[in-house]
């Protein structure tokens, strides 16, 4: 943390305002990884104290990484790192594998394992012939404990076989029966929760959340896997790496 605070510079001299120089540049920090996530901030009177400003000028710098959920507040406790997954949209990776690569703890918490009659839509997308059941599966994702998203998938029962046989990661049981998922298209929208799935992502009803709908293709370019996954803004993120 010390090493952290050493890198803190503000520059009252400079037309932008002192607190957002305070906010970029823990932003900065926090994404360098110089504080992990659960790690506890300087509080605003330590930050005041350090850099000669005032508490209210800490406080709004704080109050920025607040707003867009880099930061959680506990009352009584303190200002912490909040955990965030941030997962590339160009490379094809498990939910628990992408938690695992970020340091947690990966869990599930089933709502529901089992065989059903697919939508309209859903026999669509998946290119079902007539009479052909779908496994249905839903679930909640934890970090560590932690409901981060909701999530709903359908397959074909020939390619996952007994919903009952999924007890963690999707895709490693797809894989252990030779059915491996090689390619995704993807969608990103955002939804406003409704009462029954705010009470499951455990956010206010009406509160944003990332929908992201993955169509999943073995290698003989059927269509294997549709899952919807409601993600929770304050935990999650996607990003996409550009090149010129």
């Amino acid at each position: 943390m010390e090493s952290a605070l050493k890198r803190l510079r503000l520059d009252a001299e400079q037309p932008t305002p002192l607190y957002r120089q305070l906010a970029r540049q823990l932003e900065a920090a926090i994404e360098a990884g110089l504080w992990q996530a659960g790690d506890a901030l300087p509080s605003e009177r330590a930050l005041a104290e350090r850099l000669g400003i005032s508490r209210i000028t800490a406080r709004k710098a704080l109050d920025q990484l607040v707003s867009i959920g880099l930061i959680q507040r506990a009352r009584g406790s303190g200002t912490f790192i909040a955990p965030r997954l941030n997962q590339s949209l160009a490379r094809l990776t498990s939910f628990t594998e992408l938690l695992e690569q970020r340091g947690y703890r990966p869990s599930s918490r089933w709502l529901s394992r089992t065989e059903d009659w697919p939508m309209a839509e859903e026999r669509w997308r998946l290119g079902l012939s007539d009479g052909a059941p779908i496994a249905r599966l839903r679930r909640l994702r934890l970090a560590d404990d932690v409901v981060v998203a909701v999530e709903e998938s359908c397959l074909p029962v020939a390619v996952v076989g007994d919903p009952l046989a999924v007890t963690q990661s999707l895709y490693a049981h797809l894989e252990a029966r030779g059915r491996t998922i090689v390619r995704a298209l993807q969608y990103v929208s955002a939804v406003n929760a409704d009462a029954e799935l705010a009470r499951l992502a455990q956010v206010a009803p009406g509160q944003a959340l990332l929908k992201v709908t993955r169509l999943g293709f073995v290698a003989d370019g059927q269509a294997a896997e549709l899952t919807v996954t409601y993600c929770r803004t304050d935990y999650y993120d996607f990003m996409v790496e550009l090149t010129q």
